[in-house]
């Protein structure tokens, strides 16, 4: 990992560390290595934001910096992540940039690039830039007719998006009554405008008043209760839950149940397979998939590969399978015939079109695949030579061996340093909460004498 690139692209409090100067560098550091990897002279860049209160300035300054290197820009506004990977390919632009800091709070934002091929940047040109911009490598700025331009394709390329979700649905929805939680954030602009395209289906909106500060504010993904309320009071068939730059989608059913991204896996799973266009009749998890999809595939005969934390290592393994579903339990959900990245917007018309087809209740459709309690607990680490010799301890290997024998095959243990933040997570699930909290705990204490 870089000191600028993370897990998911640049991440940090706005102009704390992460400020328009920054965001200049790399729009002129981007430029610089697009042009030379391309071998074009004025490359090509989308870039799109979300509805956070710095979004505009973070976006002017990597404009100002795109057009200073010499590269031109179609700007697409404030738009959902998947719809800027979607639309990079689409407009045969060399590049996307997306300023989002997903389910975050406001005052964080990020810079996250797309390349060509509407996946994210690989390692090596993320390391070129970053050099450029750490050790003030870049050329000298455009002058006169080489400066870039600036193409403003806002309402164009919302449509543009939303035909192509349209094409990836084979009902009209009708009869059935949605509610959708936009968390204050990108897909404001856009699941409104989508919905409307079934007039047969029932919608309901909210969280779609986004003022800059109120992104992901108690709503959305990451705040999910008072959408489930919602939907037990005003019995709608399901609800829908959006993060702040709609890649991630979670729901509800009928009585107000989460169905998280493993029970939208295997249902999506299973009713691919039962059309015979499951890929290898293999769904890609990563090691958080729920002990309860483990089973669900095992029992349905579906292959569950598992990688670590991360869309990115989702879409590696699909990508080298051949594999067309994978995803997050929170909700990123990668359908590769349709995408190249998590899409809640084109997540949630999968979840719709398969409830439609099935004629069942939301609740009898997604609990086929049972979510065991999974406890997790964060505990706080110096730094990573201090996460290392904790995670090489022999003491802390025998304990988890014990843990798990004791478990037995009711169980799972799972204790990983986390890749963003000064931690180790401990992860356990069990038949019973009360379990999975006093083995997890029990984990946790040990790693504090360590």
């Amino acid at each position: 990992m870089g000191k600028l690139f993370g897990t998911d692209g640049i991440r940090g409090v706005v102009n704390e560390n992460l400020n328009a100067d920054l965001a200049f560098e790399v729009g002129c550091a981007a430029a610089q290595v697009l042009a030379k990897d391309t071998g074009k002279k004025r490359p090509l860049f989308t870039i799109g934001k979300d509805t956070r209160i710095s979004s505009d300035l973070l976006e002017g300054a990597l404009i100002a910096g795109l057009c200073s290197a010499g590269a031109d820009v179609l700007r697409l506004g404030v738009i959902p992540t998947p719809a800027v990977a979607f639309l990079t390919i689409a407009n045969k632009a060399d590049a996307g940039i997306v300023i989002s800091a997903s389910h975050n709070p406001f005052e964080h934002n990020g810079i996250k690039i797309f390349n060509a091929q509407g996946f994210k940047l690989s390692d090596a040109l993320e390391n070129k830039i970053e050099d450029i911009v750490l050790f003030n490598q870049k050329s000298p700025l455009c002058t006169g007719a080489d400066i870039g331009k600036v193409t403003y394709a806002d309402t164009q390329a919302v449509e543009e998006y939303i035909d192509h979700l349209i094409t990836t649905v084979d009902t009209d929805l009708a009869g059935m009554r949605i509610l959708v939680d936009c968390a204050n954030g990108a897909s404001a602009a856009t699941a409104g405008k989508l919905l409307n395209r079934f007039p047969k289906l029932h919608t309901d909106i909210i969280n779609a008043d986004p003022d800059g500060v109120n992104i992901n504010h108690d709503c959305g993904s990451t705040h999910i209760e008072k959408l489930s309320a919602m939907v037990t009071a005003g019995d709608y068939d399901l609800g829908i839950a959006f993060d702040g730059d709609a890649d991630r989608c979670l729901a509800v059913d009928e009585k107000g149940i989460l169905i998280d991204g493993d029970q939208v896996l295997a249902v999506c799973g299973t009713d691919l397979r039962s059309r015979r266009e499951l890929a290898g009749d293999t769904i890609i998890g990563t090691v958080m998939s729920n002990l309860g999809l483990r089973l669900f595939a095992k029992e349905h005969g579906i292959t569950l590969g598992i990688t670590d934390v991360g869309d990115r290592n989702v879409l590696e393994e699909m990508e080298r399978g051949g594999y067309i579903l994978g995803g997050e339990q929170s909700g990123h959900t990668i359908f590769r015939q349709f995408a190249t990245t998590g899409d809640g917007e084109l997540t949630a018309l999968q979840l719709l079109n398969v409830l439609k087809k099935s004629g069942k209740k939301a609740s009898e459709l997604f609990s086929v695949c049972q979510r065991y309690p999974q406890v997790l607990v964060n505990v706080p680490v110096a730094d990573k030579d201090k996460k290392a010799s904790i995670m090489g301890s022999e003491q802390l290997m025998a304990a988890i061996a014990q843990t798990e024998a004791e478990l037995a095959d009711t169980g799972r243990v799972l204790v990983r340093p986390s890749g963003t933040e000064p931690l180790i997570r401990v992860m356990i699930e069990a038949k019973e909460e009360a379990t999975a909290q006093v083995q997890a705990q029990k984990l946790a204490d040990l790693i504090k004498t360590l």
